[in-house]
């Protein structure tokens, strides 16, 4: 039922990524920081991703030599998830990792950016969009207008629904309170369901409660370090996406600050964290779903030919609304569509 990712290519930044390496190579003595730089992340200390995140700091100060120290934020370290986007444009802090679809009113082209339902799950399909159909560009002006750089995405496996009860039908979503923020809420609005946008740390309790009744995660990875499986015990075998595409941002004015090698040592370690993302997660989603199972995860009835069709229409009119949101998002659109011809 799971998808994993149809071929890692290896189009992810390989010059930077060179570029980097022998920069951070260079240096044999240590310096004093000249940038010390808090960088807020999504999840909570001891988590998978938690860790990937810190080695992307760590690959900073070392590549660095010491002359950028950047500060790890986990989740509920002073900067929640919904803070993490506009927390990094006014400068509170240096660099962040946001989730785009907990800032569609702020940024609605990092909604398309993410990933609409219905995307594919083939990680060189998506680099070519992102790094030779034009996505990129498109995405540095949007991300710049606010304040922001934009450095190179980094691929996570596709994105699930886990409910309290079993879906024996599309039908069954009518009605329930499922935390599903940006176009995953509004795909499930069109099943009948209540959308609810919650951060990540706040999706157990919820469960536990019953404030929801089921939860979308970044990944299968997700669920199983959120413990979810103990409140809710059923997947949806059909996917809402087929991959999530997130980005790492810097503060432009902290960026300014930094000389040309070490603009480059970030956009290297950046990439780096890209390719270990997309790799540790091939293996973690396979690891976190026998882990999740052995807790009594269970799959809800494979859907229908009726209900596939009814899943497929649920997104349809999602490229249309997304693209009249703002000038970048239909500029990504059209992109899109194009490649889809």
């Amino acid at each position: 039922m799971i998808k994993t990712f149809q071929q890692v290519k290896k189009q992810l930044m390989a010059s930077s990524l060179a570029v980097a390496l022998g920069l951070g190579a260079v240096a044999s003595t240590a310096h004093a920081a000249e940038h010390n730089w808090r960088f807020a992340n999504l999840y909570n200390r001891g988590t998978a991703f938690g860790e990937v995140y810190q080695n992307l700091a760590d690959n900073i100060n070392t590549m660095s030599n010491g002359r950028i120290n950047v500060q790890m934020l986990y989740a509920g370290e002073g900067v929640g998830q919904t803070g993490i986007l506009g927390s990094v444009k006014t400068g509170l802090i240096a660099m962040g990792a946001p989730f785009q679809s907990m800032h569609a009113g702020e940024l609605p082209a990092g909604v398309v950016e993410v990933g609409l339902p219905g995307g594919t799950d083939d990680v060189g399909e998506l680099s070519t969009l992102f790094h030779e159909k034009g996505w990129a560009p498109i995405l540095k002006e949007a991300y710049g207008s606010q304040g922001l750089v934009w450095l190179d995405p980094y691929v996570q496996p596709p994105v699930y629904v886990i409910t309290k009860d079993p879906i024996t039908s599309v039908e069954d979503f009518k009605g329930l309170k499922i935390r599903a923020p940006g176009a995953y809420g509004k795909f499930l609005r069109n099943l009948g369901a209540s959308p609810v946008s919650l951060s990540w740390s706040e999706i157990y309790t919820s469960l536990s409660t019953g404030v929801i009744d089921g939860s979308i995660g970044s990944n299968i990875i997700d669920h199983r370090d959120g413990n979810h499986v103990e409140v809710a015990k059923y997947m949806y075998p059909l996917p809402l996406a087929g991959a999530q595409v997130l980005p790492i941002v810097v503060n432009r004015n902290a960026w300014k600050k930094l000389s040309p090698d070490l603009q480059a040592i970030v956009e290297g370690a950046t990439a780096i964290h890209a390719q270990e993302q997309m790799t540790k997660s091939i293996l973690w989603e396979s690891e976190a779903l026998a882990d999740m199972q052995a807790k009594g995860l269970k799959w809800s009835p494979e859907p229908s030919d009726a209900d596939k069709v009814a899943w497929k229409e649920a997104g349809m009119g999602l490229l249309d609304e997304y693209a009249a949101s703002d000038k970048y998002s239909k500029q990504l659109i059209d992109v899109l569509r194009k490649e889809q011809q």
